[in-house]
């Protein structure tokens, strides 16, 4: 038998390559993947490895987060500080509290009404939940986004600036003591290279029921009590 020169194999092997990439992008099903364009949000295709998690969300925001303000507040009051006064009196509380930068993991917000401090313990809630939502999205398929931290601690001078501007705002909010934290469902922030290539765009609605999915688990898990804010368009959670 002839045998083959190394410049025919190379043009066998690209031939053989190139129709497997046709056949696999316009007949999907030989090769049991999908063009994730046309998934729906709710579920996912398989990867090289097997098959992508479905996206389930929760049923129900309202009663799958329903924990009050009053209900934190008791986690508040026995895992944080002593409400801080200002910004002067965080800066001498470092022995207590932790300063939450942002990370690969989540991002903080412009913080007008807070300061990015937590108790140990809360921060590293903040830090699982962060891990979990890319662990998430990565056996989903869903390109990975950092979450978006909004508010933090807040001192008793932020409460009362707070209270002027808005009336419903509550006198001891559990951010006073550094156990608490929101995270918003309605932005995300896309992880991509700076100079490109731009990732797919997912929906916000998608994110937000990954998100639904790690915070359901987190708190089943007894880690932290949540409730669903619709005005404010964040999930306040406060650390168990």
């Amino acid at each position: 038998m002839k045998r083959l020169t190394k410049r025919q194999f190379l043009t066998a092997f690209l031939t053989v390559t190139l129709v497997l990439a046709v056949v696999r992008r316009f007949v999907p099903e030989v090769s049991g993947r999908a063009d994730t364009t046309d998934i729906p949000a709710q579920t996912a295709p398989e990867n090289a490895t097997g098959k992508f998690h479905r996206i389930l969300s929760v049923p129900s925001y309202s009663a799958a987060f329903p924990d009050s303000n009053a209900v934190q507040l008791q986690e508040a009051v026995r895992w944080g500080v002593t409400p801080v006064k200002d910004r002067a009196d965080a800066e001498a509380r470092k022995k207590e509290l932790v300063y939450v930068a942002c990370s690969p993991y989540y991002y903080i917000d412009p913080l007008r009404q807070s300061i990015p401090y937590l108790v140990p313990r809360a921060a590293v809630l903040l830090q699982d939940i962060g891990q979990a939502f890319f662990d998430s999205l990565y056996i989903k398929g869903v390109p990975l986004h950092r979450l978006i931290v909004t508010s933090v601690l807040r001192t008793e001078e932020d409460v009362a600036r707070l209270r002027r501007v808005n009336g419903n705002a509550t006198e001891n909010s559990c951010h006073l003591y550094g156990t608490t934290f929101d995270i918003c469902y309605n932005r995300y922030k896309t992880v991509e290279p700076p100079e490109g290539p731009k990732r797919r765009e997912v929906r916000n609605d998608t994110l937000k029921y990954v998100l639904s999915e790690v915070l359901r688990d987190m708190r089943q898990q007894g880690r932290c009590y949540i409730k669903y804010e619709v005005k404010q368009g964040c999930f306040h959670m406060t650390v168990r």
